[in-house]
């Protein structure tokens, strides 16, 4: 997010937001109630395409004088250079510096003067950005975001001082964190060949050997319409947003996308094993897996997997290594499902003192009941109400709504997901939850990350 620090954001399956263990719980509901939710979500949108390729898709709600403005771009760390990476994450910083018409501090007062917050985030799969604005504003906004599409100003002065914001953005986010460092090693343990193998903030030698040539063309080749998916959502009129998109954006060329260059990860045929240290009091332990990409069936399955086993004090993970057992300060787990690959991973803060091993073989032994045997049905009912109840209530704002659809579009290349992704999850049944626990959640195929305490 747009901040001295920002975080990347994961998208998952249902393309909204990533699902992470939460403490509240839900009591099962009957089946009519669920489906009554998917029809909750359908709203009216309307999708062009103009000339030079920028895709648009309008949703008008005047149920509030606001409205979210959307331009999201198909760059993520992902699109890069193994020899530069960090660039997309970048550009984030690099984008709120402005342009001739709207200098960063101008555009910034702008913004604030009319009443409207905006920010910013990168993936591995895609970078964004939007404004959450009044009514009555958004041909200013379509000037402003059109206009830093492709005249965006990249002058070296102000790069090296963004250099140095992103550089300590690393330290804080990465070198100086526990969960921060353990991520960048799970993605790089369980990824070897494909692209999401670095981390999205990307290495601080490659950071300080970027030139500013390099940004530049990363910049014309990638924040190109054709690459682009503006999305508008809210109290505005369609007739009047069409006009003046095709007006601030329409005699914008297209660029020469390049192909994608992610090699398929392999199966897993080992396990693989990171030890860290790190000045701390207790361990935390990393329990990763290779996982499908959004969209695949099983990637509803495990979201549901991923609530029985760590969402709520009555989950399994919670119930045996904070409750029972007592070994762990905090379990948790959550399935990251990217545009071609996903991790399923575990996380646990253990108490000090306690032994690593042990309480690993606690967090193996949940996976184990999950591969043989099937969850109950309340289980699985408690899951489905609390997923998808979350998925309606972040489709409730109209800057969730545009968060979804931009999602939707850019990964799956088709905003209608959106609108299909709970009736996915109510149609998981219990065989398919053990199905996935035997397909991918194999001794073998797990990364186990541990970060000790110094000797």
């Amino acid at each position: 997010m747009r901040s001295n620090f920002r975080v990347a954001l994961i998208t998952g399956a249902i393309v909204l937001s990533q699902v992470f263990a939460v403490t509240a719980s839900a009591a099962p509901s009957a089946h009519p109630e669920r489906s009554s939710l998917v029809e909750d979500i359908r709203f009216k949108v309307e999708k062009f395409q103009l000339d030079n390729g920028l895709t648009v898709i309008l949703h008008e709600d005047h149920s509030a004088p606001i409205y979210s403005y959307h331009q999201w771009f198909r760059v993520g760390s992902r699109h890069e250079d193994p020899r530069r990476t960090g660039l997309a994450h970048f550009f984030e910083h690099l984008m709120f510096k402005g342009t001739d018409k709207y200098p960063g501090k101008k555009w910034e007062r702008i913004i604030q003067a009319n009443g409207g917050s905006n920010n910013a985030f990168t993936s591995r799969d895609y970078t964004g950005y939007y404004e959450d604005m009044p009514s009555g504003t958004l041909e200013l906004i379509i000037d402003i975001e059109s206009d830093r599409m492709r005249k965006l100003n990249m002058k070296q002065d102000e790069i090296n001082s963004e250099r140095e914001v992103v550089k300590e953005e690393r330290r804080f986010r990465v070198e100086n964190s526990i969960i921060g460092a353990m991520y960048e090693a799970l993605f790089s343990t369980v990824f070897k060949v494909h692209n999401y193998r670095w981390p999205v903030i990307g290495s601080m030698t490659h950071l300080n050997a970027t030139k500013r040539e390099e940004f530049k063309a990363f910049y014309d080749q990638f924040y190109a319409p054709n690459n682009s998916v503006v999305v508008v959502v809210g109290a505005f009129d369609s007739s009047d947003a069409k006009k003046w998109i095709k007006k601030y954006y329409g005699d914008y060329k297209k660029s020469e996308i390049p192909a994608e260059t992610s090699k398929k990860e392999p199966v897993q045929r080992g396990q693989r094993s990171v030890t860290l240290r790190r000045a701390v009091q207790s361990p935390t332990v990393m329990v990763g897996f290779q996982a499908p990409k959004a969209g695949h069936d099983d990637a509803y399955a495990f979201d549901l997997l991923s609530n029985i086993l760590s969402n709520g004090n009555s989950s399994r993970l919670y119930n045996r290594l904070v409750y029972r057992e007592q070994r762990a300060t905090s379990i948790s787990s959550w399935a990251y499902t990217a545009q071609e690959a996903g991790i399923f991973n575990i996380t646990s803060e253990l108490k000090p003192g306690q032994d690593v091993d042990r309480s690993l073989m606690s967090i193996y032994g949940e996976v184990y009941k999950l591969r043989n045997g099937l969850v109950s049905e309340a289980e699985l009912e408690k899951a489905k109400n609390q997923v998808m109840t979350d998925t309606v209530n972040q489709l409730r704002t109209v800057s969730g709504k545009a968060r979804a659809l931009a999602a939707a579009e850019i990964i799956y290349g088709d905003y209608s997901a959106v609108f299909t992704d709970l009736d996915k999850y109510n149609k998981v049944t219990r065989e398919q939850i053990q199905n996935v626990a035997k397909s991918y959640l194999k001794p073998e195929q797990r990364s186990v990350i541990r970060m000790l305490p110094k000797e």
